[in-house]
Formats: C-alpha cells, structure tokens, sequence
C-alpha cells in the first residue's frame, strides 16, 4: 500500500486505538501523531466511524474469502473454516482487539452486519449438516476458541500462536465427533416352542436319537422326573425308554 495521507492516517489511528481505545483517541491527537492538521484527517475521514470502515474493510474481505474457499476445499471443509479464519485474527489481530475492547465494530451498522453475516456462515459450515443444537453451540464456542487467544496474546509470535490455538480447538474439534456409535446387538433367539407331550398309542416312535437319550438320562439323573413322565416327554413307550437307557 503506498505510503500517502490516508494510509498512513488509518495506520496511526489503528495503533491508537489499540493501545488507548476507540472512544478515548480523537482525531486531533490521530491528526498530531501524524503531523498534519486536524482538518487534513477530515478531509480523508470527515469522522473516527468512517476511520473504522475503512480499517473493517480488508478484515472483512478476508474472512469472506476465507469461508468461501474453506466451503469449497477438499477434504474436512470444518477445520478448514477454522484454519484460515485463525490466519485472518492473526493479520487483523490489533484491529480485532480494537474492536472487542471498545465494540467500536459494532458501532458501525454495515461494519458488524458483515462481520455477523461472515460468522454465521462459518458457524453453519462448522456446525456440519442437520445441526442439532449441540452442534451449533459447539462451533459457535470453537470459534470463539479462535478469536480470543488472539486477541488476549495479540503480542506473541505469531507461530507460538497458531500453534497453541489450533491445539486448543482440536481438543474440542476431535470431541465432537464423539465415541463411535454403538453396536447394535444381534436380536435375541425365540426360545425353541416347548415341546407337547405326546400320549402314549399307536404310531409311537420305536427308537431314540443321540440328543432324545441325552435328554432322558439328564432328566433321569435330576431325579425330578419318573420313567412315566420321561418317556410321556419324549413321546415314546416306557419299553423302549428302558431299551435306550444306559444304566445307572
């Protein structure tokens, strides 16, 4: 950026307002840093709110470029969001302090409905599809992450910063994605059909399988059934229970 009036107007009032605040710097003591007449601020800035538009201005085209490409990258659009919005705090972090010390952003209807639209939009990518409530208030407090380390350690290297920030949100990026799902549990087995006795007659099987003299003799040795009841179970005779039956 050339280094004429109104740039360096803008750089001077951005210092200012960072260290002594929005509401407490005038434009005479903007105008003597500089070295020029108050009525030569004016003449670029007739007022401190139109100082603030233009030093909104490159924040705020960034963090829409930043949403933008983060919504159309490959890969987890999430944390990209998160990414490059860090990298805008990083740029415009005096600026960003500026703003949240003295809400001299917010004073400035277009300046803050911008700065809402572009947050809104990076809460709902990071929120991710169908957002419960859950998901909503967690990117809204992730990105929260973000901002105000920046803000409070604005003096900090630069590396150091994005480092522990991106540290910090991932704890909680990582959470949200919560335990994995639980396994569904096969369905239970319908207990086999309890099996009807079968009276004793004509047409009573002659012989028993292997499982049918399992089954006779652990009802034999549990001593709860008689030899009638065992055999009237099975279906079969008592005579050809007894011819099955292995001894004691």
């Amino acid at each position: 950026m050339p280094d004429d009036t109104r740039s360096r107007i803008l750089r001077v009032a951005l210092e200012e307002f960072a260290a002594r605040g929005y509401n407490a710097t005038s434009l005479r003591e903007i105008a003597e840093r500089l070295g020029v007449s108050k009525a030569a601020v004016l003449y670029h800035f007739p007022s401190k709110k139109q100082i603030v538009t233009a030093l909104a201005e490159p924040m705020l085209a960034d963090m829409d470029a930043a949403v933008a490409a983060a919504s159309s990258a490959p890969g987890d659009q999430r944390w990209a969001v998160m990414e490059r919005l860090l990298e805008v705090w990083l740029e415009h972090r005096h600026l960003l302090r500026m703003g949240l010390r003295d809400m001299a952003l917010a004073s400035d209807g277009p300046v803050f409905e911008r700065f809402r639209d572009a947050m809104a939009l990076a809460t709902h990518v990071v929120a991710g599809p169908v957002p419960d409530l859950s998901a909503r208030v967690r990117a809204i407090q992730m990105l929260g992450m973000l901002s105000d380390p920046v803000v409070i350690f604005a003096d900090l290297p630069t590396e150091l910063l994005r480092a522990q920030v991106l540290a910090g949100v991932r704890v909680v990026f990582d959470a949200t994605a919560g335990p994995p799902p639980a396994r569904t549990p096969p369905p239970a087995r319908e207990p086999a059909p309890a099996r009807t006795p079968v009276r004793a007659g004509r047409g009573r099987p002659r012989a028993l399988s292997a499982d049918l003299v399992e089954t006779a003799v652990r009802m034999r040795d549990s001593g709860e059934y008689t030899v009638a009841e065992i055999a009237a179970q099975l279906g079969v005779s008592r005579a050809t229970l007894f011819r099955h039956l292995p001894p004691n």
